[in-house]
């Protein structure tokens, strides 16, 4: 997998799930309850400062990541977008952005980073995409990308030949 494919990969995660870190902050659509004695009482739950946290370092992130690539671009700055349209601009981006690889890094580097703090703030366990093709190895058509690992196996219980690590790639 080559930083571009990666940094698409870390875009297209982030855009999908970004979404169900903000309704992590919605309040609960019930409304008040009454308790013994009569008094009532709000049944939302309180909001939880880790989600909302991250929220905002996700959004600062990605409003900084599109403004880095578009000046590194040499475009206009974009209007302001919500997170998910700015990472889909970005996205659309991403066939000049090769063309640098150290900023192809860069974007690679930060949607993963924010990715997977959303992931985290989910409770997500390591996020896993299936691939074309065939296992080098055994031929079956067990082939994953492990994003969080920057690795590409086979998860054919029979094999687990590992095709690509992020540290192959570093050499």
């Amino acid at each position: 997998m080559t930083t571009e494919d990666a940094g698409a990969v870390w875009l297209e995660s982030l855009a999908r799930r970004f979404p169900d870190l903000l309704a992590e902050l919605a309040p609960s659509p019930a409304g008040p309850r009454e308790r013994r004695g009569g008094s009532a009482r709000s049944a939302t739950a309180p909001i939880r400062l880790h989600i909302s946290d991250a929220v905002r370092d996700i959004t600062d992130g990605v409003v900084e990541l599109e403004e880095a690539v578009r000046e590194r671009l040499c475009l206009r700055p974009a209007a302001p977008a919500p997170v998910v349209a700015r990472l889909r601009r970005v996205a659309g981006l991403l066939d000049r952005v090769r063309e640098l690889p150290d900023l192809a890094e860069h974007v690679t580097e930060e949607t993963r980073r924010m990715a997977r703090r959303c992931a985290r703030e989910l409770g997500d366990p390591e996020q896993m995409i299936r691939l074309d093709g065939r296992c080098p190895a055994c031929g079956s058509v067990s082939l994953r990308i492990f994003p969080e690992r920057g690795a590409v196996l086979c998860v054919n219980p029979v094999c687990r030949h590992v095709v690509e690590t992020a540290l192959e790639e570093a050499s």
